[in-house]
């Protein structure tokens, strides 16, 4: 008898599971930020491409996010792609080492097998004059395959309506 309902129970779970589409999508932990708000991004990546395990992670960082700083990951190489400014208006010590404007971070030669799930995470402050929901493209790699995860959705439109939805954030005044 006990076994017939943990088979109910588990055949009824896979079916609500399979009814959630967004489960497969690279997402982030946080659905709401505030402008002018410094926040810690988690990036959930649940799965490989097709099978296949995942060996990076690449996001770019749009205009709305600034001050970004990554979260190094055991197992991963971080590496960071700035646009350089020149301010001599600067004070030291005030851009934490930085030589300009984060643009990209990526942790690449990990392996996450496509069974696993993982988290991979960063803050960066919003800005003040944020609206609307901040987009976040990004790249997984895996072993022969990529899924690119850029996505945005025209006005009016909605991330459940695209295959591969950049990963976004609402903003909440």
């Amino acid at each position: 008898m006990q076994s017939a309902f943990r088979r109910l129970v588990l055949t009824g779970l896979a079916a609500v599971s399979f009814g959630l589409p967004a489960s497969a999508h690279i997402t982030f932990e946080n659905k709401e930020v505030k402008p002018g708000a410094t926040v810690k991004f988690v990036l959930r990546v649940p799965h490989g491409c097709d099978g296949a395990a995942t060996t990076a992670v690449r996001i770019a960082l749009p205009e709305s996010l600034s001050d970004a700083k990554p979260q190094p990951k055991p197992g991963w190489m971080l590496s960071l792609v700035t646009e350089n400014v020149q301010n001599a208006t600067a004070t030291p010590g005030h851009d934490h080492g930085g030589t300009g404007n984060l643009k990209e971070i990526a942790w690449t030669g990990g392996r996450l097998e496509d069974a696993h799930y993982d988290e991979f995470v960063f803050r960066a402050a919003i800005s003040k004059a944020a609206t609307g929901r901040i987009f976040v493209p990004v790249v997984q790699q895996c072993d022969g395959a990529a899924a690119r995860w850029i996505e945005i959705p025209t006005d009016g439109g909605s991330s459940d309506d695209l295959k591969h939805p950049a990963p976004s954030v609402r903003v909440e005044p």
